[in-house]
């Protein structure tokens, strides 16, 4: 599901190379973009719309300032932390085990997880439910909703311009989503 890779990406590093390719995308018409990636329909019209104003703020936005803030943002404030498992374990010795569980899900599904990258990581997440099913994504982050929900309060807390797309991903795995 390409619409899973998208929020992937949004909610990764913005390098200059992905903002380019970014802006060669979807540029002309951020709306258009998301819902042509939304081939399964996962995401409502207001959730396209909220995608779409990120992108076109992201592509606004002086590149610099940007990864600054997301470093600022995402690697120096410990409660906006996108390694899932740090939210539940800290940094005690019973995160490696989930880990490594982690990480044997995914070989289990056939896929390589990032070496650089530890498998709590949001985008590795999102990435890897791009490669499943939309029942089999909804599942998997039904597993890991309420530290989703922490995430996105936390971020909204600090008016962070994330906070929207950690809300949507929290969505697609609440139990009303489950349920249909």
């Amino acid at each position: 599901m390409k619409i899973f890779r998208l929020l992937s990406a949004l909610l990764d590093y913005p390098s200059n190379e992905f903002l380019a390719e970014l802006s060669e995308l979807a540029g002309k018409d951020a709306y258009a973009f998301v819902e042509s990636l939304d081939e399964e329909s996962a995401l409502s019209a207001e959730e396209y719309r909220s995608v779409a104003d990120f992108i076109t703020a992201l592509l606004a936005s002086d590149p610099l300032e940007l990864q600054g803030a997301y470093v600022q943002c995402f690697d120096l404030t410990a409660e906006h932390s996108l390694h899932l498992t740090h939210h539940i374990f800290g940094e005690e010795k019973t995160r490696g085990p989930a880990l490594i569980d982690l990480g044997e899900f995914y070989r289990s599904y056939g896929l390589q997880a990032d070496e650089k990258e530890l498998p709590d990581y949001l985008p590795v997440m999102l990435e890897f439910c791009s490669t499943l099913s939309i029942g089999e994504a909804w599942i998997f982050l039904g597993d890991v909703a309420k530290v989703l929900k922490v995430l996105a309060d936390n971020l909204e807390k600090s008016a962070s311009p994330y906070a929207p797309l950690v809300r949507i991903v929290e969505k697609q795995g609440s139990l009303t989503r489950l349920a249909a």
